[in-house]
């Protein structure tokens, strides 16, 4: 494990809501900066009287193994049921399929996809044989859904239209929940404001059918199914069911959270930790320059978070009823900005760099997939 010099914020679910409000940080999404030492996380007293499970030790993963290298800004990944898993690429709105040996085959490439700053071909999910694609369009982000076929994708359907699009803040993130729904994120294009405003779907985690209709359930019977949010990135589910999401923070505090239906997390009016009750609290919360959190997955017992200007693999342990344990930094610096994070069915990990999407670095190598032995 690595060790962090810095003070972590670790702070457990409360009834109370997010910190005081930042400004927008200068490149907003997750700006290029040196990579801080590592420090040891400590966790803090819960905030709420009730009682918390001892959250689990964190294992240490094993050395991360190349699965495929000369990639370019790998933003996504979905497993197919066979073991083989679809990526997308987002300045190239490509979409790659990827074997577990590291056969890279294109299977389709985007053409209503206009990749520019932090949007383009985002977010993909799988469900049977039918593929969904979160990407930035002419005038919005939308989700489309498709038929995978021995010829590539067709029978292309429009679920979504109108989600707002920027230069920064897109979200993007795809997956389907233990409910059989189809979750996404969306960003608030750096119009704060649509983050506050539950008839825009900017600043949102949405919850939908295949189809795109709002899911049975929604908390507004629209496909709002939490609000104000940043711009979140992440999507995981633990064993129980319960929700979790990460989110960039602004100048001071990135989060995550774990999400209520109906739920505000406060943005733009806190970011962090708050005492506004009309807001939810995050459950940790990092420094921006040693985090900026993107792709989030669960396994064996705890959430993995890849970070961009962070560059490294938070794990974090979680206890039986949700409540986390101190979060523990891998592979600091080692391969630079990770972005996609993905549990592997039966299994592991895999986790994409993100060193060629204008604000890294790249090495030889690089874009590249890394397999990840989390146990």
């Amino acid at each position: 494990m690595e060790h962090m010099r810095k003070l972590w914020t670790i702070v457990l679910l409360a009834t109370l809501p997010a910190c005081s409000a930042g400004g927008e940080a200068p490149t907003a999404e997750d700006p290029a900066a040196s990579v801080p030492a590592a420090s040891t996380p400590t966790a803090s007293t819960p905030t709420t009287g009730a009682p918390t499970a001892k959250a689990p030790t964190a294992r240490a993963p094993r050395a991360p193994k190349d699965v495929a290298t000369g990639l370019a800004v790998p933003w996504a990944i979905a497993f197919l049921p066979g073991g083989d898993a679809l990526v997308t690429e987002r300045d190239t709105a490509r979409l790659l399929r990827v074997t577990p040996a590291g056969k890279v085959t294109e299977v389709a490439r985007i053409g209503d996809a206009r990749p520019g700053g932090e949007g383009g071909l985002l977010g993909v999910a799988v469900k049977d044989r039918q593929v969904f694609l979160y990407y930035t369009a002419e005038q919005d982000n939308r989700i489309v859904r498709y038929r995978l076929g021995d010829d590539g994708l067709g029978d292309e359907r429009l679920l979504v239209q109108g989600i707002p699009k920027g230069g920064i803040h897109n979200g993007g993130r795809l997956a389907f929940g233990p409910d059989g729904y189809l979750y996404a994120t969306t960003g608030e294009t750096g119009d704060r404001g649509l983050a506050q405003r539950r008839d825009s779907l900017g600043g949102k985690i949405l919850r939908m059918t295949v189809d795109g209709a709002p899911a049975p359930g929604n908390p507004f019977g629209t496909l709002v199914y939490s609000y104000g949010h940043r711009n979140v990135q992440g999507l995981a589910w633990d064993t129980a069911g319960r929700l979790y999401a990460s989110e960039f923070g602004a100048d001071t505090y990135d989060e995550i959270n774990l999400v209520r239906p109906g739920a505000n997390y406060g943005w733009p009016v806190v970011e962090g930790k708050g005492k506004d009750a009309r807001f939810v609290n995050p459950i940790v919360t990092w420094s921006t320059g040693e985090a900026s959190p993107s792709g989030m997955a669960y396994a064996d017992g705890a959430l993995w978070v890849g970070t961009l200007r962070g560059q490294r693999l938070w794990q974090v342990p979680l206890a039986r009823d949700g409540s986390p344990g101190a979060p523990v930094a891998h592979y600091t610096g080692r391969y630079g900005r990770l972005r996609a994070v993905t549990a592997v069915p039966g299994g592991g990990l895999w986790v994409s760099t993100s060193n060629k999407d204008g604000r890294g670095s790249p090495r030889p190598g690089d874009d590249r997939i890394l397999a990840v032995a989390t146990s």
